[in-house]
């Protein structure tokens, strides 16, 4: 068992929350993952295809009326991937070069299909996709944003799941004795 989480017998269900949720109980961090998530139009994906091996797409992300959105063309393997497991990771894109201005941003989650014509109405008349799409509502599991710490030579990392408090880890060097955690709201 892992250190601070309980013992399942079954399959873990993990705690969701919406983007709002996160945005407004980590308003900081929230608005660097946006940020670095905006800076680029391309992203990458991770899904799980049907044999339970892991599949990487590329993926658009909108981030509107307080939720995180992915969109697809419909009956892609991403879209299938999702409506039969709505388990996903998505990492942003770093951008040229090896700067990673504002760190290196991944969020996992569950992606909800959306299947309401009045909220796919709504959406298709705000982003104004390409016709017909997939669209799914992202349900927040995890939020991990690395930096390079370049004074104090450290690698940091703030890590943030619902329920659990945000966690930032600092390390520096390759041995665990390096390793510092400090149990409190994440700084971006």
């Amino acid at each position: 068992m892992l250190a601070g989480f309980p013992a399942q017998d079954g399959p873990v269900t993990p705690s969701t929350t919406s983007w709002r949720g996160f945005e407004t109980a980590h308003p900081a961090l929230a608005e660097t993952v946006r940020t670095r998530f905006e800076a680029f139009r391309h992203h990458i994906l991770a899904t799980v295809r049907a044999d339970g091996s892991p599949r990487t797409s590329g993926i658009e992300v909108t981030f509107r009326s307080g939720e995180l959105w992915l969109g697809s063309m419909p009956d892609a393997r991403k879209s299938r991937d999702l409506r039969r497991d709505p388990r996903f990771a998505l990492s942003a894109n770093p951008g040229p070069g090896t700067g990673m201005a504002g760190g290196d941003v991944r969020i996992a989650g569950l992606a909800r299909w959306v299947d309401d014509p009045q909220v796919l109405a709504l959406f298709a008349e705000e982003v104004q996709p390409p016709e017909p799409f997939d669209l799914f509502r992202v349900e927040l599991t995890e939020i991990v944003r690395t930096t390079v710490d370049e004074p104090a030579e450290e690698i940091v990392l703030a890590s943030w799941r619902p329920t659990y408090p945000a966690v930032r880890v600092q390390r520096r060097g390759n041995g665990s004795a390096t390793i510092h955690e400090t149990w409190a709201k994440a700084n971006p």
